[in-house]
């Protein structure tokens, strides 16, 4: 028998007092959330479908359903693995887990200062610390040097291989091929 209180003080009596009403169980929601049979999800008290299944050795079997489509599904023989929105599908293909996981840290690549083949390393310091202008300096002593050493190159080439004394003779000539045969008219 439910007992309806009429006046509001008699209500709130009820909702402090369950004992005034005995068929009233004071029950945390916690306690009355339910897991849907197919989808995984929360079903909250007074949601949801119920489907209670008699087997052949009259054992019954309820499954709890979020919502119709679950229980259709379900009734369908789908497979809920396969159903992206099901709670099972997203944690057998990690979903929605990116805030847990800690994002990987990417390795710093470390600069190593060390000596190349044909300079040793406090050489190329000296180098680099050099002042601009100096360095400056160097260069354009190192392309005089340079334009100097082929000049020089030039002039024993050219004392030694006068243009004038050996006349210019064709590949076929100085292969030892006969001359062609000057053309006759009749």
């Amino acid at each position: 028998m439910h007992y309806e209180p009429c006046s509001l003080a008699a209500r709130i009596a009820v909702r402090e007092r369950p004992d005034i009403c005995p068929d009233r169980e004071a029950k945390s929601h916690m306690n009355l959330l339910e897991i849907c049979s197919f989808s995984g999800h929360k079903i909250y008290p007074a949601k949801g479908k119920t489907y209670v299944r008699v087997d052949s050795s009259a054992n019954m079997c309820t499954f709890r359903f979020i919502n119709g489509k679950a229980a259709s599904y379900f009734l369908q023989r789908l497979n809920p693995r396969k159903i992206r929105w099901t709670v099972i599908y997203r944690r057998l293909n990690k979903k929605g887990i990116t805030e847990e996981v800690q994002k990987k840290r990417s390795r710093r690549t470390v600069k190593h200062e060390r000596a190349i083949v044909g300079a040793s390393w406090d050489a190329i310091r000296a180098k680099r610390n050099q002042k601009p202008d100096a360095r400056a300096a160097a260069r354009q002593a190192a392309i005089s040097k340079s334009k100097d050493a082929k000049k020089a190159a030039a002039a024993a080439k050219k004392a030694a291989n006068p243009a004038g004394s050996q006349p210019k003779v064709s590949k076929q000539q100085a292969k030892g091929f006969a001359p062609k045969a000057a053309a006759t008219s009749r």
